[in-house]
């Protein structure tokens, strides 16, 4: 343009907003936050949808203990993101978030206070501590619900569900006494997970396992006794063992039938001539362990070491051996049988496995065949108890110092002649405890079990109470049930009989709800149900303070607990009343009532598993508050939680139930720092959501959450975030040209579909594809595939492709062309569906962009439904035709690169271009092209134009007869 030529840009329909392009997000979003609280969109939700079908998606409860991290705030996040896509596609969605408020995590915290004042926590009052925790609890459930909802996470904020809440507990005790009144419930002594550092039992959910290193030892157990083999008389059995602490409490020995053993004779060990049994296959291994590695057949010599005899493991039955420190007498004077092991193999040791009921699974199932029964010499803190003939009083067993090979046990079988070997130098995966991180032990104590493999008592009638009459086959030490008092009234509503599993056991149960609950992704149905499979007894006892009691009374004379109605009736409703607490200040002969002597009875002091809490949960929120027999649509929670959450609730409803509480059960990963290491303050690699929403937004996290592969572990950091951040620039400016591109605009603009160009056709046929697309990700809750396709239209078929075009078109036609109101109408058909779209995943932004056009007080974005897209001809021709298209497009564009490089041409407009083909009218690809001039020839090719520059749209045409005059169309507007 020449000095002197008009300048018509006043002339020009640009796009004009007030919508900033920068979001500054993190400013932003309290104040939108704030206006959501303000006129209810929870609530008024909920009105809206009130009597649409319903989804539900049922919170897994976080523990009330610290401020959130980022895996909290990525399983948020996916959950609102789920909600809000289901309430979008127009069914009642209501979220109510909750908390776990019982339990070690919190009752450990307040512990540690105590400590810190070098105060005991067991000498104060049971009712004081208890106010501490749910004081606690409080102060964390405010703190962390102002986290999430500052996420976006939209929800029932003002009546969330709490485990220590009075409706919860009671309705927990009262799942319990379920489990009670159908037999499906027994005390018994098995060796469980036990931590002595907190005194309590744990839950496999609540170990995480370490490398460390242990000392192993091999001891000699003099053969007193071998009726099928005398030759074995005299000869020392020898085991290996990883767990020293564990000798003094040994029982049995145990052998493999089908193994074969060497009794060898060693001429020059340090005590002397010894002859030792040992697995063949393990002689060599034991040998390097002694200082003698060897390898021999029967009658040969190596040195001093000669083969005697080979012992096939079944000669062994009837073996007896004497425990090392048989001269204690007592205890261990007693003979140790040999016992037949179908878990002994050769991989490691020696082939024969010293049996301690006490502190190993197969060791009590294995000595309990053969009446042999834990003798809890190990007390809650990991010392042996003060009557103990070997080491009492002392300890710790968790203590390298005290099972090291120079430790007291070790010096003691040394000095005994029975230690062959040790050394600290033994290295291995073994469980500790993830809160305290000190390590565990498997220790035998009286606790409460579901039982997974018996089947529970029938219903009796209709609605009366089960009967009592549950006699565990094989157990022991398992109580039976009292009889109800004929005249008592129902104390619950009697659990619904398993349907098609009636009489199930429930593992089978369980099972068989695995089967039909659809898992997401699909691997996971095999994680759980391999877990399952293989689970033992559920032990639901903890000895601790903080939590839902163990409400039974147990008959002092007969070990078997009260199973009554009405007294189960009287303890649901002084629970419902006073909470949990009830029970530690009950008059409990009043909740016994008339029939019973408090005298005869002991009440229960250990509390609920917090497992058995959580996976209530569905009973007192789901059920509560919805309906009886309602079930989840969906839960969804980390990976973690197939041995956790998923499980307890799936074992919980089906005990009680008969089936699942779920309906589908969606598991994602975990959130890992940017090199895919587990975050941790010792490594200095957490990322903080708090952080980040605070200096980017909420959204940007949001955008993150949605963009992963959330079913595996995903990474966080500064790169991943930012290339979150260029995503929602892209999307967000996206936003910004469409609500300038529609300033002004109105309904009757509108054009009918018939009406418009091809090439909206084509755009709203592939807005129509997107939606298709849209409705089975969030269907299938593949949130990464729905933002991806979301995003990819956004830049690739519009602000590249279409928004290119016709910018032209939007800038220079007449407001009245029919293709610029078509294209304002295929804009605004954009508006209202990507605005939509974009909603679950970019709250705060959505409702910016929505206000931006539709400003009011009480309005939201988050009120309305799925798009309802126009119904379009069938425009599969004109849809591939476009296609074509395309391609030739982006050959073009590519051509006219060198020439822009070289500077021979500055834009395409300034281009003419051959193409071999012509797939639109030459002026419809003049457009598409963005170019001066479109023919066809050989191949694609380019050359500048000859043609003069329009002073008002720029383009180079030939009716432009002086550079910077108008062509037609354009003086045709500004006349």
């Amino acid at each position: 343009m020449t000095d002197t030529a008009k300048d018509y840009r006043d002339t020009v329909f640009l796009p004009k907003t007030d919508f900033p392009m920068k979001a500054g997000l993190a400013a932003k979003e309290p104040g939108i936050l704030e206006r959501w609280q303000r006129i209810g969109v929870y609530d008024r939700l909920r009105e809206m949808r009130h009597g649409a079908t319903r989804f539900i998606l049922h919170d897994g409860p976080p523990y009330a203990n610290g401020d959130i991290h980022m895996g909290h705030a990525m399983n948020k996040v996916l959950k609102d993101i789920i909600v809000r896509s289901q309430s979008l596609m127009g069914k009642d969605a209501p979220y109510v978030p909750g908390w776990d408020c019982h339990g070690l995590p919190i009752e450990w915290k307040v512990e540690e206070a105590y400590r810190a004042k070098k105060l005991n926590k067991d000498d104060v009052p049971v009712d004081q501590f208890r106010a501490e925790c749910r004081a606690y609890a409080e102060k964390w459930v405010a703190v962390q619900r102002a986290e999430f909802e500052r996420l976006g996470v939209m929800g029932d904020w003002d009546d969330p569900y709490l485990t220590m809440k009075f409706d919860a507990e009671a309705v927990i005790v009262g799942e319990l006494l379920k489990f009670a009144e159908s037999g499906q419930l027994y005390r018994g002594a098995k060796p469980v997970m036990w931590s002595p550092v907190e005194k309590t039992a744990l839950a496999e959910a609540e170990v995480e396992y370490e490398d460390i290193v242990s000392t192993q030892i091999d001891v000699a157990f003099e053969i007193v006794e071998a009726p099928n083999a005398p030759e074995l008389v005299g000869a020392h059995a020898v085991i290996w063992t990883t767990t020293p602490w564990t000798i003094p409490v040994n029982q049995a020995l145990a052998y493999g039938p089908e193994i074969e053993y060497l009794l060898v004779r060693f001429d020059d060990m340090a005590e002397g001539p010894r002859t030792l049994l040992v697995a063949h296959d393990l002689l060599d291994s034991f040998g390097a362990r002694i200082g003698h590695p060897v390898v021999l057949k029967i009658g040969d010599a190596a040195g001093s070491v000669t083969a005697l005899a080979s012992i096939k493991g079944s000669q062994l039955e009837g073996v007896v051996a004497r425990h090392p420190m048989h001269a204690l007498g007592g205890f261990f004077a007693k003979p140790r049988p040999f016992l037949p092991g179908e878990f002994v193999t050769t991989d490691a040791g020696t082939g024969l496995v010293h049996m301690a009921p006490d502190h190993g699974e197969d060791d009590f199932e294995l000595c309990k065949a053969y009446g042999l029964d834990p003798v809890f010499a190990v007390d809650g803190a990991g010392m042996y108890r003060q009557d103990w003939a070997w080491l009492g009083g002392q300890g710790s067993v968790i203590n390298k110092k005290f099972t090291a090979s120079d430790g007291p046990i070790c010096s003691d079988l040394r000095a005994a002649g029975a230690l062959l070997a040790a050394s600290d130098d033994f290295k291995h995966s073994y469980p500790h405890s993830w809160r305290s991180k000190a390590k565990v032990i498997f220790r035998a104590t009286p606790q409460w079990f579901i039982p997974m493999d018996k089947n529970p008592s029938p219903l009796v009638g209709e609605g009366g109470a089960r009967s009592a009459a549950a006699e565990w086959e094989g157990e022991g030490d398992v109580s039976s049930l009292t009889p109800p008092h004929p005249s008592a009234p129902a104390a619950l509503p009697p659990s619904p009989t398993r349907g098609e599993g009636n009489g199930a056991t429930l593992r089978e149960t369980a099972l068989d709800a695995i089967e039909r609950t659809r898992w997401v992704p699909a691997r996971a149905e095999n994680r759980i149900r391999s877990m399952v499979e293989g689970r033992p007894d559920w032990v639901i006892s903890r000895q601790r303070a903080w939590g839902v009691p163990i409400a039974l009374y147990v008959d002092r004379a007969t070990g078997q607990y009260l199973n009554d109605p009405a007294v189960n009736a009287r303890i649901v409703a002084a629970f419902r009343e006073g909470g949990a607490d009830a029970w530690f200040t009950a008059d409990h002969q009043a909740l016994l009532g008339p029939d019973y002597d408090l005298a005869n009875y002991e009440p229960q002091r250990d509390i609920l598993d917090v497992w058995f809490d959580s996976g209530s949960t569905h009973a007192f929120v789901v059920e509560a508050r919805y309906g009886e027999g309602v079930r989840a649509d969906l839960y969804l929670e980390g990976s973690d939680q197939h041995r956790g959450w998923f499980q307890s609730s799936l074992l919980e409803s089906c005990g009680t139930r008969g089936r699942a509480p779920y309906d589908a059960v969606l598991t994602h990963g975990f959130a890992l720092d940017d090199k895919g290491r587990k975050m941790s303050k010792s490594l200095g690699n957490v990322v903080d959501p708090l952080k980040v929403i605070g200096e980017s937004g909420a959204d940007i996290l949001r955008m993150w959450v949605a963009s992963t592969d959330y079913f595996e572990d995903v990474r966080i950091g500064k790169e991943v975030l930012g290339t979150a951040s260029d995503a929602y620039r892209k999307l967000r400016n996206t936003f910004r040209y469409l609500l300038g591109a529609l300033d002004g605009y109105e309904a009757h603009e509108a054009v009918g579909v018939a009406e418009m160009p091809e090439l909206e056709r084509y755009v709203l046929h592939l807005l129509g594809r997107l939606d298709v697309e849209l409705k089975a990700a969030a269907d299938a809750f593949e949130f990464n595939r729905y933002q991806r396709l979301l995003t990819d239209f956004a830049n690739e078929d519009l602000s590249a492709f279409f928004f290119d075009i016709r910018k032209d078109v939007l800038y220079c036609d007449a407001p009245e062309s029919v293709t610029r109101r078509a294209y304002r109408t295929v804009l605004n058909l954009l508006f209202h569906a990507l605005v939509r779209y974009a909603a679950p995943i970019l709250c705060f932004t959505a409702e910016e962009v929505w206000q931006a056009r539709y400003p009011t007080e009480d309005g939201s974005v988050h009120f309305l439904t799925w798009p309802e897209l126009p119904a379009l001809p069938g425009d599969d021709a004109v849809s591939t035709n476009w296609q074509e298209v395309r391609i030739l497009r982006q050959q073009v564009t590519e051509a006219i690169e060198p020439l822009r490089r070289e500077k021979r041409v500055r834009s395409s407009l300034e281009a003419e271009v051959t193409v071999p083909d012509l797939p639109l009218p030459v002026d419809k690809l003049t457009e598409t092209f963005i170019v001066a001039k479109v023919s066809r020839g050989d191949a694609v090719a380019v050359t500048p134009t000859d043609y003069l520059k329009c002073g008002r749209c720029w383009r180079h045409l030939p009716e432009v007869k002086e550079d910077g005059t108008l062509c037609d169309r354009c003086a045709g507007v500004v006349a």
